[in-house]
C-alpha cells in the first residue's frame, strides 16, 4: 500500500518515466534496513469498537402537548421603521479675494456653486467639488471681461478646527486686461462694411469684452436688414490675441447680400387676408429700400386683428432688379386661420350702480375682410340693455375703424329713469391691445330716443317725458404713458365735445354743447411705488340744466369718478335726497400704488364738484377717501375699492365699494 501510494506520488509530480527511472525506484523502495524497522504486521491490534451510548433523557416540555391555535395572536407584529440616521452636514463659508477689485464678485456671487446650494454640505468632498466648479467659473467671468492670463484658486482648511466650519477662500488673479487692437469687417462692399463698422460699436482700446462683442454682432444683424439688406449672414469672429502686448486683432466676415426693395406682397398657407388687404395694413409700398422694421410692424399688425392662428413673413428673392439698381424683394406671408368667434363676460359692482353683469359673442370676420359683428347684453339690478354692433377695422387704411351700433337701454338710477333707443355710427383711431398709439381720434353720430324722468323745479316733482336727441360727439386723445390698464410713468391728456340738438315732447328745441377734458400723470417713486393724478373737467353750453335730458347732464361720483360716494351721488339734489345733476364739473384724483409680486395696495384721495351753471369751480368741493387691493392679471389689475366720504352728509353712505377690472384711471 505504501509503495502504490508513494508510485502514484512520483507519478504525478514526475509524469511519465523511462524504463531505467521505473528499476531504480524499485531499488530505493526494497530498503532492507528500512523494512526491518517496521513493525510485523502480525503484532499490530485492531482498535476496539465501543458500544454505543445510551440516548439522552427527553426534555418534558417538549413531549408537553401544544397549546390549541386559537390562543395565538394572529396579527403581525407591528413594524419598526428605522429611519437611517443622517450624517451631520459640513457648514462652510466662502472668502473671496481679487474679483471685487475688477468688478465681478457680484456676478460670481450670483452663479457661484459654493453658494447656491446654502453653506452646508454632505460631506468635505462635495465642498471641493463645488469648489472647483467655481475656480473655473471665476475664470471664466475673468476671461469674459478680457483678463486672458487669468488664474483662480481655491484652499480649503481642515476639520476639525476652532470654528468646527471649512472655510474656502477663492483667490483670483486676473493678469493684465486685453485690448482691442485691429478691427476689420470682410466680406462686405464698401457701404454694409461702413453700416456693420457702426453698429458694432467697437473701437480699438476697449478692453475685449465678451458682452460688448457679442451684443455689437447682433446689432449688426439688426442693423443692416433696416438698411436693405435683408439676407445679411454674420460669420464667426476671429481675435487674434498677442501675449507681448495684450492686445487682440479682431476681425469679422459678414455676407451682406443684394441691397433689396420692397415688391410685392404674396399669400401662403390658409389665407385670411387677401394680398389687397394685406397691402391696406402694411405701412411699406412697393419701390421703397427694404426695411425689416416695416415688416416686423406688418407682424404685429396681423397679430393684432385676432383672426390668424399662426403667421409667418419672410423676404423672397425674385432675381428682378428695380430703377435704382436694388434687387425686388417679394414679402410673403403665410397664414393659418384662428377662431374667429368670441364669447366674452365680465362682471362688476358699484355703490350706487349695483351689480353689473356683460356678456358678448363676437364673430371677428362675419364680413371679410375684418368685418366683425358683436351683440352684447347687460343685466344688472340698476341697468339692462342689449345691443348690437358692425365694427370693420383697419377700413380703407391702417388702424382706421368704422362701426354701426343699435342697443335698447333700460336704467333705473336715483338720478333718472330712462328707456333709451340709440343709434351710433363712427370712424375712429383708437388704441389697441398691442398698439397703444400716442394720437387718437374719433368722429361720429348719434340718434337717441330716450323716455326720462327729469325733477320739475316748478312742480317739486319728477314727470316722465321724452327726448329725441341728435349728437356728433368729437374726441381726440394724446398718450404718453407706458401702459393702457397698469400705467407706470408717462402721462395723457384727452377732449371731448359733442354739439347736440334736442326736442322735447313738451316742444321744447335746445341746442347746446357738451364738453369735457381730462389728464393724469404716472410717476414711478420706486420699481414698486407709483403715484398717480387725476383731474377732469367739463362743462355744458346753450341750454339750462332743466331742459336737458338727464342722461344728458353732468354727473359726480362712483369707482371712476369721486370715489367714498354713490354712482352719480355727488351734486345737486332735490327734495328727496336724489341727484338731479348740472352743468359744470370739476374733479381731481390722487393714489399711491404699491405693488409687490402680483398683487398690491392703492390708498387714495378722490375730489369732486358738480355746479348748477356752466363754469367749472374748486368751491364746495367733497372729498372722498379710501384704500384699495389690486390682483394683477395677464389681461389687467383687478380692482377692489373701498371709500368713505370726508364730511359725510345725512342720507349719504358710510362705505362705498366698488369692483372692476383695470385701474381707476
Amino acid at each position: 500500500m505504501r509503495f502504490c501510494s508513494l508510485l502514484m506520488v512520483c507519478s504525478a509530480g514526475m509524469g511519465l518515466a523511462t524504463i531505467a527511472n521505473a528499476q531504480s525506484n524499485d531499488e530505493l523502495l526494497s530498503d532492507p534496513a528500512f523494512d526491518g524497522s517496521l513493525p510485523a504486521l502480525s503484532a499490530t491490534v485492531a482498535p476496539s469498537i465501543d458500544a454505543p451510548e445510551a440516548a439522552p433523557a427527553a426534555d418534558p416540555e417538549l413531549t408537553a402537548p401544544l397549546p390549541p391555535i386559537a390562543t395565538f395572536d394572529s396579527n403581525p407584529p407591528p413594524t419598526i421603521d428605522v429611519a437611517d440616521e443622517k450624517a451631520p452636514e459640513v457648514r462652510y463659508k466662502l472668502v473671496i479675494d481679487g474679483l471685487k477689485a475688477i468688478g465681478l464678485e457680484s456676478e460670481f456671487r450670483d452663479l457661484s456653486a459654493l453658494l447656491s446650494d446654502g453653506r452646508d454640505a454632505a460631506n468635505a468632498a462635495q465642498v471641493s467639488a463645488r469648489a472647483d466648479e467655481d475656480v473655473q467659473l471665476a475664470e471664466r467671468l475673468m476671461r469674459s471681461e478680457g483678463y486672458y492670463d487669468a488664474i483662480a484658486t481655491t484652499a480649503i482648511d481642515t476639520l476639525p478646527n476652532a470654528t468646527n466650519s471649512l472655510t474656502v477662500k477663492l483667490t483670483a488673479t486676473p493678469g493684465l486686461r486685453y485690448t482691442l487692437g485691429d478691427i476689420r469687417i470682410t466680406g462686405a462692399a464698401p457701404e454694409p462694411e461702413g453700416i456693420a463698422r457702426e453698429a458694432l460699436t467697437i473701437k480699438t482700446g476697449d478692453p475685449i469684452v465678451a458682452a460688448d462683442i457679442q451684443s455689437g454682432e447682433a446689432k449688426i444683424a439688426l442693423r443692416l436688414p433696416e438698411a436693405g439688406y435683408p439676407f445679411v449672414k454674420v460669420g464667426q469672429r476671429d481675435i487674434l490675441l498677442d501675449e507681448r502686448d495684450h492686445r487682440g486683432d479682431y476681425s469679422l466676415p459678414v455676407d451682406a447680400g443684394p441691397k433689396s426693395s420692397f415688391g410685392s406682397i404674396r399669400t401662403d398657407g390658409d389665407p385670411v387676408f387677401t394680398p389687397d388687404h394685406l397691402t391696406v395694413i402694411s405701412r411699406f409700398d412697393r419701390g421703397e429700400l427694404y426695411d425689416s422694421r416695416q415688416v416686423d410692424d406688418l407682424r404685429q399688425a396681423l397679430i393684432a386683428t385676432s383672426l390668424l392662428g399662426t403667421s409667418a413673413i419672410e423676404p423672397v428673392r425674385t432675381g428682378q432688379t428695380a430703377a435704382d439698381g436694388t434687387e425686388i424683394v417679394d414679402v410673403l406671408v403665410t397664414q393659418s386661420k384662428g377662431p374667429a368667434r368670441q364669447l366674452a363676460a365680465s362682471a362688476g359692482y358699484g355703490t350706487g350702480e349695483g351689480i353689473k353683469l356683460t356678456g358678448s359673442w363676437t364673430h371677428r370676420n362675419l364680413f371679410p375682410p375684418e368685418g366683425a359683428l358683436t351683440v352684447e347684453a347687460v343685466a344688472g339690478t340698476l341697468q339692462q340693455s342689449v345691443g348690437t354692433t358692425f365694427r370693420r377695422s383697419n377700413a380703407g387704411q391702417r388702424d382706421r375703424v368704422f362701426a354701426l351700433g343699435a342697443s335698447v337701454a333700460r336704467q333705473d338710477f336715483d338720478a333718472y329713469n330712462a328707456q333709451t333707443l340709440t343709434l351710433s355710427g363712427s370712424l375712429s383711431r383708437q388704441s389697441t391691445p398691442i398698439f397703444q398709439k400716442r394720437w387718437t381720434w374719433s368722429v361720429g353720430g348719434e340718434l337717441i330716443a330716450t323716455r326720462e324722468t327729469p325733477f320739475e323745479i316748478a312742480t317739486l316733482d319728477r314727470d316722465r317725458n321724452t327726448y329725441f336727441i341728435a349728437a356728433i360727439p368729437l374726441q381726440i386723445g394724446y398718450d404718453r404713458s407706458n401702459s393702457q390698464l397698469d400705467p407706470t410713468r408717462g402721462f395723457r391728456l384727452s377732449a371731448r365735445l359733442s354739439p347736440e340738438a334736442q326736442k322735447r315732447s313738451g316742444g321744447g328745441f335746445d341746442v347746446y354743447g357738451r364738453m369735457l377734458a381730462e389728464g393724469s400723470a404716472y410717476y414711478p417713486i420706486s420699481d414698486a411705488i407709483t403715484l398717480a393724478g387725476r383731474a377732469r373737467v367739463g362743462s355744458i353750453l346753450g341750454a339750462a340744466r332743466d331742459d336737458i335730458a338727464p342722461s344728458r347732464r353732468l354727473y359726480s361720483g362712483g369707482g371712476g369718478s369721486v370715489r367714498g360716494f354713490g354712482y352719480q351721488q355727488l351734486g345737486p339734489k332735490d327734495i328727496d335726497d336724489k341727484p338731479i345733476g348740472g352743468r359744470s364739473l370739476t374733479e381731481f384724483a390722487l393714489e399711491a400704488r404699491y405693488r409687490f409680486g402680483d398683487y398690491g395696495i392703492v390708498p387714495f384721495f378722490d375730489a369732486g364738484r358738480v355746479g348748477e351753471s356752466s363754469t367749472p369751480s374748486i368751491k364746495n368741493m367733497r372729498y372722498g377717501a379710501g384704500i384699495g387691493v389690486r390682483y394683477y392679471t395677464n389681461f389687467g389689475p383687478f380692482r377692489i375699492d373701498v371709500a368713505t366720504p370726508i364730511n359725510r352728509q345725512p342720507g349719504e353712505s358710510r362705505l362705498a365699494l366698488y369692483i372692476s377690472i383695470g385701474q381707476a384711471f
